[in-house]
Parts: C-alpha cells; sequence; structure tokens
C-alpha cells in the first residue's frame, strides 16, 4: 500500500511540474511605447512564458496581425503583450485630464516621478492692494504622468493627469505661482 502511495504521489508530482512547465512563446515589448504609438517589428521580441498563468497573452504566432497596431497606455521594455493594451488610447479616462505645468526648482520635490499622487498648489499672487482681497489658493488633486527636463532655461515639464475641471482652472494659472506636493497613496 505504501509502494503504491509511493508511486501515485510521484506520478502526481511529474503531472504537476509538466503543466507548470509549459511554456509558450508570446510578444513581448522589446522598448519603450508611448500611448497611440503604432507597434513596429523593432518594438516586438518573442519571450516563452506559462502558459498556465491565467492571463491571455499575445501568442508570438500573431505578430503580423500586431505590428501596425496602437498601443492603449504608454509601457515599459518587457511588458508581455496582451489585448487590452492594444488599441485606441485610454489615457486620459473619460472626465479626466492631463494638464502640463513648467516648473522650476524649487516649485516641487527632486525625485518626483510618474505613478505619484501629488496636491498641485495655485497660489494667490503677492500683488494684492491694500483693501482688494486676493482671491484664494486653489489645491487640487492629481498623479504624475511624465516629468521630462529642459536643461536649456531649467524648466522641468510636470504632466499632470486629474479632473477635467481642474486640468481647465490648472491651465489658466500664473506659471509662477504653482506647485506640486507630493502626497501618500490616496487622493490628497
Amino acid at each position: 500500500m505504501g509502494v503504491l502511495l509511493v508511486l501515485g504521489c510521484t506520478a502526481g508530482g511529474v503531472v504537476v511540474a509538466m503543466r507548470a512547465g509549459h511554456q509558450e512563446p508570446v510578444l513581448v515589448l522589446a522598448r519603450a511605447v508611448a500611448v497611440g504609438q503604432a507597434l513596429s517589428e523593432q518594438d516586438l521580441r518573442e519571450e516563452s512564458l506559462s502558459a498556465d498563468s491565467g492571463v491571455a497573452f499575445v501568442p508570438a504566432r500573431s505578430r503580423a496581425r500586431v505590428e501596425g497596431r496602437p498601443v492603449a497606455y504608454s509601457l515599459p521594455a518587457g511588458t508581455p503583450l496582451t489585448e487590452n493594451v492594444l488599441g485606441e488610447a485610454r489615457v486620459p479616462p473619460a472626465g479626466r485630464a492631463v494638464a502640463a505645468v513648467g516648473l522650476k526648482a524649487g516649485q516641487f520635490p527632486p525625485g518626483v516621478q510618474p505613478g505619484n499622487r501629488v496636491a498641485v498648489v495655485v497660489a494667490p499672487s503677492g500683488d494684492s492692494t491694500a483693501g482688494s482681497a486676493s482671491p484664494p489658493t486653489s489645491v487640487w488633486g492629481a498623479s504624475v504622468t511624465d516629468v521630462r527636463g529642459d536643461s536649456a532655461d531649467q524648466t522641468t515639464v510636470i504632466s499632470l493627469q486629474m479632473a477635467q475641471e481642474d486640468a481647465r482652472r490648472l491651465a489658466a494659472a500664473p506659471a509662477g505661482q504653482i506647485s506640486v506636493v507630493v502626497v501618500p497613496g490616496g487622493a490628497p
């Protein structure tokens, strides 16, 4: 009886190991791509991934069908392709917009990067005359989607995804009065 039990467990282990080790060639991004970019041959490579992962990866044999299609999101190199990441741009989602602000050192924390949750603060100008009330400080929650430095004029452009109405107000704010504060995870 013990021998049969050992043989049964061994056979079961072999079957599980074979299934877990089943690799399938799929398409993976060879380099980073931007939202809306049409995929080219140079953007794709093949890699073997577990077929039992539960994720519907695009098989390598579908390369011709994928080339020329746009990506719905900006994605880093090494991302396995699925049908969900292909198609028309899905950024920003409905009701949201992306606004860009040009900031100088001191108007944002060093190390701010895509994915950070931030509070965007627009302070009133210091030009208030006696008797005139300055507009109140405005604060909006946003997520950083891109950060690009320009060494020529020492400006850093930070792209922020936020509520559409807030993005409109931010776009109308005077540049020198805007600051960005990194906040923890949830809504600022």
